[in-house]
């Protein structure tokens, strides 16, 4: 094995430069101000206080609200879903997986785009509705349009975890609990979903960091005006070239990500029977 060790060293090399190198400039951008030229800086912790600033911290209060919603609205629509694709054999589930993820496939600015037009004043929805008598209110540009694309977009990243978990669950438990008296309900509550509670927290995790940091659907359907964290992180890299400011919104948001990881990895029961 030792005369293989040497060839993990390109690899080493390869994410130094484009994993841990850019992420070190990140943090240096963070805590310096200065120009982006790296030789007039000086050290200053005044781009995290930049962020206390009312119009940012309601950024980042409307970035929260976003992610919730949808995270909320995703663990709604993806468990049953799931939990009906894993009724089948292993043939079907493979087919009604891969149905799941073939939106995937596309690219995320083509499938924005779809429900622009979908949306839109004179989109397919308000002629729909027009033709059965029914004024539609104008659906583009606002919460409701966001959240419509975020939940279309990162519904697979919850069905698939919670799938994952559900095929892989003990059924020898489920039939106990039905030999013991336990009613469906029953059943579900006490065996089924704790043991595919691993699933809902993965998740939960992607969906939530993923929404919140989401910047494209925010700007193709809740227009230019409307600002979510990733939205944020953009205009200060290539609107207004603060690359220190955005730097530290990515160090927090970084943080911020890692914290949550953490609470959920705590309450993850596979976790707890490792340690």
């Amino acid at each position: 094995m030792r005369h293989f060790k040497g060839l993990a060293y390109p690899y080493v090399a390869w994410s130094f430069a484009l994993i841990a190198l850019p992420l070190l400039l990140i943090v240096l951008y963070a805590v310096t101000s200065g120009d982006n030229s790296l030789i007039t800086i000086h050290f200053t912790l005044d781009n995290f206080r930049k962020i206390g600033d009312p119009v940012y911290m309601n950024v980042f209060a409307k970035s929260l609200e976003i992610g919730l919603i949808v995270t909320l609205i995703c663990l709604v629509m993806a468990y049953p879903l799931a939990y009906i694709i894993s009724w089948f054999n292993d043939e079907i589930q493979s087919i009604l997986i891969l149905v799941v993820t073939i939106p995937m496939w596309i690219n995320t600015l083509l499938r924005t785009y779809a429900w622009v037009s979908l949306l839109s004043d004179n989109g397919l929805i308000s002629q729909l509705l027009g033709i059965v008598g029914i004024h539609a209110p104008a659906m583009m540009y606002t919460n409701f349009a966001v959240i419509i694309g975020l939940v279309c977009d990162l519904l697979p990243f919850m069905v698939i975890p919670i799938h994952t978990s559900l095929t892989k669950m003990d059924y020898s438990l489920v039939e106990a609990a039905k030999d013991l008296g336990a009613n469906n309900f029953q059943t579900f509550r006490k065996v089924i979903l704790k043991l595919s509670l691993p699933g809902v927290i993965n998740g939960v995790t992607l969906v939530f960091l993923c929404s919140i940091s989401s910047f494209v659907v925010p700007v193709l359907l809740g227009g230019r005006q409307y600002m979510l964290i990733g939205n944020l992180i953009e205009q200060q890299f290539i609107s207004i070239g603060d690359w220190n400011f955005g730097s530290a919104i990515s160090v927090l948001l970084a943080i911020a990500i890692l914290i949550v990881m953490s609470l959920m990895r705590r309450i993850d029961p596979d976790e707890k029977g490792e340690k």
